[in-house]
């Protein structure tokens, strides 16, 4: 099963896609594996990761860094795969010396074919960035086009979207449960 998790800054989305990965795990008896995307720059980029540890602390989740070209990653096992986040990786891909550039898109909805296909469940957090009214330079407007079509496409490929709003996931599409 493929769910997608959205929502804005804040609102709960990482503790909710990580509640229904154990969820999943716990019912089916499978390992749980937390594909993390964000390079930590800076005291600021150092502070949300060690958050999200501490979210995930006890939880069971063998954490795997992956940074760009999701394709490559070895899963030691079938389990639940969480990917925490789109965001992230797409920033990656598009920036990032090993990143895929201008095949971003392309290589990040292949990645998420290829984590599917080796995965029980697979589990994925993006955000809501494109409701806040600014506009940007053209890079970060071109940055916001690939993750709305990403989001559009894998909520299309999704059994499952939600986004969660002040804590509250509102169930977007649910088929299969």
């Amino acid at each position: 099963m493929l769910i997608l998790v959205t929502g804005g800054s804040g609102s709960g989305k990482s503790e909710y896609a990580e509640n229904t990965a154990v969820a999943l795990a716990e019912k089916e008896g499978l390992p749980l594996y937390y594909v993390a995307t964000m390079k930590p720059y800076g005291e600021e980029g150092r502070r949300r990761v060690a958050r999200h540890r501490r979210l995930r602390a006890g939880k069971g989740f063998e954490t795997i860094e992956c940074f760009a070209n999701l394709k490559s990653i070895s899963l030691p096992g079938r389990g639940v795969v969480l990917l925490e986040c789109l965001s992230n990786l797409t920033a990656n891909e598009m920036f990032e010396p090993e990143g895929a550039g201008e095949g971003t898109e392309a290589a990040i909805l292949e990645g998420v074919k290829e984590l599917r296909k080796r995965s029980a469940h697979l589990v994925i957090v993006t955000n809501d960035i494109f409701s806040d009214g600014i506009t940007y330079d053209e890079v970060t407007r071109l940055y916001q086009e690939r993750l709305g079509r990403l989001n559009r496409e894998l909520a299309l490929l999704a059994d499952q979207a939600a986004e969660v709003v002040c804590g509250i996931p509102l169930q977007l599409k649910e088929k299969g449960v």
